[in-house]
């Protein structure tokens, strides 16, 4: 059971992951060690997945994003293509969606130009895979992995 406490930790994890622990115990009113004791139960029970860097996109010539539907044959075992998928190192995120009995698959690329080659030498290349539709992001007003915390 995560208290009231624990939750305001994970708040301020959440907005700054490299916070020094002795200003996190400031904020919710802990001794140093107490709070590091929290956070290393949350890890070991699997709250905390884990941390990470987030890096500048143009920074790393991979400013375009395109949300990919992939339809696939469905007799040929949904979870290998979507694991292929997710081998490819441009692919960030991928899921198997309803509706359409398809993946949604993330992708961030240079432009339309890497874009295109990638579909077509990678995500079609995967045995299974029938057609994409590539909807290509325009601009971006928000983008997180934050989850909110009541």
């Amino acid at each position: 059971m995560i208290d009231d406490i624990s939750l305001e930790i994970l708040r301020i994890l959440q907005e700054k992951a490299r916070i020094p622990n002795v200003e996190v115990s400031r904020q919710v009113g802990l001794a140093p060690s107490a709070v590091l004791e929290r956070i290393r139960k949350m890890e070991k029970q699997g709250v905390i997945d884990g941390y990470e860097v987030r890096l500048n996109p143009e920074r790393f010539a991979s400013s375009q994003i395109a949300f990919v539907q992939v339809m696939v044959r469905e007799h040929l075992g949904t979870s290998s293509i979507g694991h292929q998928l997710a081998a490819i190192p441009q692919v960030q995120e991928v899921h198997y969606i309803a509706g359409e009995d398809c993946y949604l698959i993330k992708i961030r690329a240079a432009d339309t130009v890497e874009l295109g080659k990638l579909l077509r030498s990678q995500v079609a290349g995967i045995e299974g895979v029938i057609s994409t539709k590539t909807a290509p992001v325009l601009a971006t007003y928000k983008e997180t992995a934050r989850i909110p915390i009541p």
